[in-house]
């Protein structure tokens, strides 16, 4: 099986993200990583309408390059919906596998991500699933600086946020609102365990990635009767 990963942003964290991403997949899936358009961040509508023609023209690339589906790595789905009309192949974003996995774990689903900007951005996202009597909470740690590297720091920020949704009966499980939030889900959710009730809490780039593994596996890929391939149209001058 042959998977590509489309990071929208700079390639800072290229070698990083791309060692997370294999630790998903199996030694019979040949994994292409790579980082496309120069935005430092992909976490406004603005940031994600300018990134989405060279996230298109990557995921056509794939597709004609022989790529069996497509992860594009970010928790806002930029461009999944568009991608998915103009390639004959699975194509999975960042939020929708995960959430629907918390869905499957938990009754009431809570999502953490990065910075207020996001947050109607994830709510637009679960209204467009029809979800939101089930994931009502999204929450930010508001932390624009934090560094990948820093782990510890990022898990304290988080354990906040989830440990206050869960005391507030806003969640049963949880999902990572973030493709940076690298390794974090783990050890929030041994945390959280420590100190209450098991929570599970769903890593996005996981849960794209086995989710994408298992669409090519079954041989499926988008409706056309939702996803129909645009129009053909000719240009007069």
């Amino acid at each position: 099986m042959r998977l590509t990963v489309v990071m929208p942003g700079s390639s800072d964290h290229l070698d990083l993200f791309r060692q997370e991403c294999e630790q998903w997949v199996g030694d019979d899936t040949k994994l292409e990583v790579a980082a496309v358009g120069e935005a430092a961040s992909v976490a406004s509508r603005y940031e994600m309408a300018m990134a989405a023609p060279v996230l298109l023209a990557e995921v056509t690339r794939a597709a004609d390059a022989g790529s069996d589906g497509v992860f594009i790595a970010c928790a806002g789905d930029p461009a999944v919906h568009a991608a998915r009309e103009v390639v004959d192949i699975p194509v999975m974003g960042g939020f929708q596998p995960a959430l629907l996995t918390a869905l499957s774990l938990g009754h009431r689903v809570g999502v953490i991500s990065v910075l207020p900007s996001v947050v109607p951005i994830f709510h637009e996202l679960i209204r467009h699933d029809g979800l939101s009597e089930r994931c009502r909470s999204v929450r930010v740690i508001n932390t624009p600086e934090l560094s990948l590297h820093d782990q510890d720091t990022l898990v304290d920020h988080l354990f906040t946020q989830a440990s206050e949704a869960v005391a507030a009966g806003e969640a049963d499980s949880l999902v990572l609102g973030c493709t940076g939030f690298l390794g974090a889900a783990a050890l929030l959710q041994d945390r959280l365990a420590a100190h209450g009730p098991y929570v599970p809490v769903v890593d996005p780039t996981g849960a794209a990635l086995l989710a994408l593994h298992t669409a090519v596996r079954l041989g499926l890929r988008s409706s056309r009767t939702t996803y129909a391939p645009p129009p053909v149209m000719t240009w007069h001058r």
